[in-house]
């Protein structure tokens, strides 16, 4: 995990395990990755080769940080609200 540019782990990142909320957009320059794609078959930004594991850290390439994961709440087993948890 050291290794990492941006070492979080899945605890710190994620409320519940069963499931990753985050944004696909690329934090080098903003392009959007492709799902099931590249070195972890996780997500992958083709426009300049960052590749990003399940939990949406970034492995390899100029991403300089993780993929963003939005401010959420899991409200019940089948809903999920993004938003500030706080607002509701």
């Amino acid at each position: 995990m050291s290794q990492l540019a941006d070492p979080q782990r899945d605890e710190d990142l994620f409320d519940n395990p069963k499931y990753s909320v985050m944004v696909a957009v690329c934090t080098h320059l903003g392009c959007v990755p492709v799902p099931n794609e590249g070195l972890w078959k996780a997500y992958f930004c083709p426009c300049h080769g960052s590749h990003f594991d399940h939990a949406g850290r970034i492995r390899k390439g100029p991403a300089p940080t993780n993929l963003e994961i939005p401010p959420h709440k899991h409200v019940s087993a089948k809903t999920l609200y993004l938003g500030d948890p706080a607002s509701l």
